[in-house]
């Protein structure tokens, strides 16, 4: 017969049901007599597998959840589950073992934030007392409710994209019901890893020079990083090289050719540190940039087929344009057949603006 000792609470943060829980491991308390003990009355579930950018930008949203249901358990599905923070009770990858879980699970809310079929389909399936952002109806991605209509139509009609000026993060926290109020992203870093950077005491810029595979409209030109790095080298900046895999080539080449200095290409948490070494950023909409927002570093965010109003600098960083109009609005490759909108992002104008955000004179 079992002892009376050894009841469980099923209810309770740390209670895992498959393995012994961590203050029983740690200090070997029991249910019966813990101290540890925190009641959780519900499950919230959050649905955003998308891009790592995006799933860092709606991170936000965990400031209001636990604000308003403290005695909630947070789950979140996703793609990336390296840059969900810890304060998450539950990360999920987007696996089939996860979705039998799911399906199996009470909900209090739901809340999916992506577009994605697959993501509205499992949306649809799960059970919930309430659901916010997005569904599947006849198998095509659809609003749960009037709250959702709004992001839902400027994600699929052009001119009212345009004419939009409401944040990304305005918009999903209207979806759940809430009023935003400037809650900055939750983005955590390993502060185990070691970099050894000569600046010399000299401002470190980083300069990311890539924009992913698939949006080569964004990509600013080589000749036009090669002159941004002489001018910050003139004016004893650090030029400090950031990219992937698919920028390595490139960023060997600018390092030679310019002597900005380039470590190479990293694992996500490495990557994010490296990031987290720099004073300022300069990029386009990629990954690189929400990392760069969210260790609340200066940035200079280089913008063309976006509309400008959906991204939060929080006061630290500026938005350049190009001086003649992108005219292939939101679209992977230019369209434009008589000229490319990024040449006239000009380096001195950059260069102007990085002095503006992080003054620096060695004397």
């Amino acid at each position: 017969m079992v002892k009376r000792k050894y009841i469980y609470k099923a209810d309770c943060k740390f209670f895992r049901g498959d393995v012994p829980c961590v203050p029983h491991k740690k200090f070997g308390v029991v249910c019966a007599d813990c101290s540890y003990y925190i009641p959780q009355e519900n499950i919230i579930l959050i649905i955003k597998l998308g891009a790592i950018g995006d799933v860092i930008r709606t991170t936000p949203l965990l400031y209001r959840i636990m604000e308003e249901h403290p005695r909630s358990a947070i789950w979140w599905l996703t793609r990336t589950p390296e840059v969900v923070p810890s304060i998450v009770d539950n990360v999920l990858p987007f696996t089939l073992e996860s979705i039998l879980l799911l399906q199996e699970t009470q909900f209090y809310k739901v809340i999916n934030l992506d577009k994605d079929p697959y993501a509205c389909a499992l949306a649809k399936s799960l059970r919930a007392k309430e659901k916010y952002g997005f569904t599947l109806e006849d198998g095509k991605p659809a609003p749960s409710n009037e709250r959702s209509l709004h992001k839902f139509l400027t994600g699929i009609f052009d001119p009212l994209n345009k004419e939009n000026t409401k944040s990304y993060l305005r918009e999903i926290f209207e979806i759940v019901g809430w009023e935003y109020n400037n809650e900055e992203y939750i983005l955590e870093v390993d502060n185990s890893i070691r970099w050894n950077i000569p600046n010399d005491g000299k401002p470190i810029v980083g300069l990311n020079t890539g924009c992913g595979g698939r949006w080569v409209s964004r990509l600013w030109p080589e000749h036009n990083w090669v002159e941004l790095i002489g001018l910050l080298r003139q004016n004893h900046y650090f030029p400090l090289l950031l990219g992937g895999e698919a920028e390595h080539e490139k960023n060997l080449k600018l390092a030679e050719q310019t002597g900005a200095y380039y470590l190479g290409h990293f694992p996500l948490q490495k990557f994010i540190s490296l990031v987290n070494q720099c004073d300022l950023v300069v990029t386009s909409v990629t990954m690189a940039l929400h990392i760069a927002i969210g260790l609340k570093k200066k940035v200079v965010l280089f913008n063309n087929i976006f509309n400008r109003h959906e991204f939060e600098l929080f006061g630290r960083g500026i938005i350049i344009e190009p001086e003649k109009p992108c005219k292939c609005f939101f679209s992977p490759k230019c369209t434009n057949t008589e000229y490319f909108c990024m040449d006239y992002i000009f380096p001195s104008k950059v260069f102007e603006q990085i002095k503006n955000l992080l003054p620096y004179s060695p004397y």
